[in-house]
This record gives structure tokens, sequence and C-alpha cells, in this order.
């Protein structure tokens, strides 16, 4: 990754890029912090997501298809990866139902992983990942099981796609070299983020920040009730001066508790185009794209796996020190992206189902952040 350093908070410098570059609003007095004054660790990155599935040879077929490589595969378990070194996106493991379990952070140190054990009375145990390494297991106030993970070795890196060398008005690097990107894959680079619904939003929020140190790049609230405080937030770990994605993991308020998306970095727009012919002709389903994101500032393409879990390919994301104060902004499905087709029902979950009443009638019902007008503030978001 890049680093850069940026103007401290509440300079001159800082708040007109925060108010021209970043985000229309900065926090009001009294709002959330974005951050934990103490956490018990600061996780470096995202390292692999967790998916049960019942037919890994389909599962794998599709994630060949999506650009993944196979680090490592059993009668049990496929391990998927990007060209990068480091560890690997993904794993899919045997189950009755396909499913999303949940996700495992990098820890900066092993020593990290002895003191988030003491702190939450866990243990650190053996990781099941190729290569070997330590782990500790969390609970987060969702449901979702989350692991911190130390691995003992890195794959290393293989063959990646090479960005297409562009003319640019009177710069012009390509001559007598005609352009024809192969229709082929993507080929996934890296996990990027992962997006989750949760009912206990304020919870969930706090519990990330004071336990695996991450911080908040930006703040979305529903509109007449910023006063209640936000309902999403786009978090990224805290690596210091160093730029690291806008967003690692990002959370909204709804009725469930569940997986919405994850993203994987490829190359650039030309990938993202040519590997989503790719798809198309192989007859898996575009849920949104090609467009470009608001918070992120990412290129992004959603497509649909055969069980119907919503991935992403994407490019070109913004990268933020931890010198950056969070932006704040009102949700809308219009605030969604700078430019591309509008938002889809399947995207946006707008399409009512069984299991989505269920969960409403649930939700308001049980104890936790959903209410009436916060359901009414959500429909109106996905309307506007």
């Amino acid at each position: 990754m890049s680093e850069t350093r940026v103007n401290a908070p509440g300079s001159p410098d800082a708040r007109t890029a925060h108010q021209d570059l970043h985000s229309a609003q900065g926090a009001l007095r009294g709002e959330h912090p974005g951050r934990s004054r103490n956490p018990v660790i600061k996780v470096a990155d995202l390292a692999w997501l967790e998916f049960e599935k019942p037919d890994l040879e389909r599962a794998e077929v599709f994630a060949r298809d999506f650009g993944f490589g196979i680090a490592a595969r059993s009668e049990s378990a496929l391990w998927l990866r990007g060209t990068f070194a480091g560890s690997p996106c993904m794993v899919i493991r045997r189950g009755r139902t396909s499913r999303f379990i949940g996700p495992a952070f990098r820890a900066a140190e092993r020593a990290d992983l002895d003191r988030l054990a003491r702190a939450t009375g866990t243990s650190v145990r053996e990781a099941d990942v190729p290569g070997g390494g330590t782990a500790v297991d969390l609970l987060d106030p969702s449901g979702f099981p989350v692991r911190v993970v130390h691995c003992a070795q890195e794959l290393p890196a293989l063959p990646d796609q090479q960005p297409l060398l562009l003319n640019f008005g009177t710069t012009h690097p390509r001559t007598n070299a005609p352009q024809r990107p192969p229709r082929e894959p993507s080929r996934i680079q890296r996990l990027g983020h992962v997006v989750l619904e949760t009912r206990v939003f304020g919870r969930a929020l706090d519990w990330y920040l004071d336990t695996l140190g991450m911080i908040v790049s930006d703040f979305l609230f529903l509109d007449g009730q910023r006063g209640r405080g936000p309902t999403m937030a786009f978090l990224r770990c805290d690596q210091g001066s160093r730029a690291v994605d806008h967003h690692t993991l990002a959370m909204h308020l709804g009725p469930g508790n569940g997986y919405v998306h994850s993203a994987y970095q490829v190359t650039d727009l030309d990938s993202i185009a040519a590997g989503g012919e790719y798809l198309a002709e192989r007859g898996y389903r575009r849920s949104w794209g090609i467009g470009r994101h608001i918070q992120g500032s990412q290129l992004f393409d959603y497509w649909r796996d055969p069980d119907h879990l919503m991935l992403e390919h994407f490019a070109d994301g913004d990268l933020f020190s931890c010198d950056l104060e969070p932006g704040w902004a009102p949700m809308s499905t219009t605030g969604l992206a700078q430019w591309g087709p509008p938002a889809t029902r399947d995207f946006l979950g707008a399409s009512p189902s069984p299991q989505r009443l269920r969960d409403v009638i649930e939700a308001l019902r049980g104890d936790n952040e959903m209410d009436p007008a916060r359901l009414l503030g959500l429909l109106k978001a996905a309307n506007s």
C-alpha cells in the first residue's frame, strides 16, 4: 500500500480537505468520535472470510470464473487466494447450507493474540490455515464468530494482470500498439472488505473499535434522525501514518444480522469490465454495476454467485491514514455512487421475501436498535 501524511485534524487545511474531498459534513459536537481511546489491539487487515456451502465443486467453478486462485483443496474445505502475497482470501467449508460464518482479521504481531486472549477471557489456539498459524476466536455483539489470526507463513505472489497503458489528452505513452484486453476472468489480487447488516449497530460498532482498534472513515445517518446517531459506518484498520483502504469492514443497521457482500480488488477498470463480460457469458447474474462509489471512491461491479451470495470486483479505492477524521453524510440510494446505473432492487435487497418479513417482525419485537421510526427511515433512504 502507498503511504501518505495529511494535515492534523482541526487545522484549516484539514477541514478544507475534509469538506471538499472527503465528505460534505464533519461531526457535530458530542457525536461519535469514530475511534476508541484505548483499544485492546489494532488489527492490521482483514485476513479472510469463512463460508459454508454444500457443493464445493460448484463453488470452485464460480471461484475460478470470478478470478480467484486455489490455495488449497481437501474433501471438506476450499481455500481461495488472490495474486498478492499474504494470506488466503476465503475459505469455504463443506456444510449443509450455503451461509456466511464470519471474518478473520490479521493480527499485527503474534503477541497481540496473547493480549487479546487475556482481555477477552479466551485462549490462543492453532489455526486451520495453509502454512499454519495461531488464532483467537471471539463473538461480536451481532453473533458473528470473529477470528483474529497470525499466520506462520505467507502465500507467495502469483503473476498478476498488468494494467493497460492509457493515453490521456496530449500525453500518449502508447503508440503503434492497439489494445485488445483478453476476455478472461478478472484476476483477484486480494480481499478488500466485507459488509454486514446488524440489529445492534451501536454495540457492534463500539466492539470493533474497542476490541480490534478499527477507526471510522465515514458515518451515514438517516434523514431527520441524525440526533439518534449513525446507522452505517465504514471502518478501516489503524496503521498510523500508513494509508490503508477506506474501509475493511462496513456495517449498517437493519432488521437482520447477516452478510451483505464482500469485495475483491482487481487491476483496473478494464479488468472489471472484461471480467464482467466473461461472467455474463457463463450465465452469472450481475447485481449492480459498473460504477464508482462515493464513500471509498471505488470502481465497482457486483455479482451473485450460484447460491445468491453477493461479491464485488473493485479497483482504485481511497486510502486513508489515521489522521483523517470521520465524514458524516445522509444515508440514501442516490448517495451510493458518483456515476453508473441506478442501484438495483436486487443490490438494495428491496424485494421482500418471507425471510425478510420474518426478520422485520422479529427485529421489531426484540431487544435491539430497530424500532418503527428506524425502519421507516431505512425504507425512505432506500427510495431516496
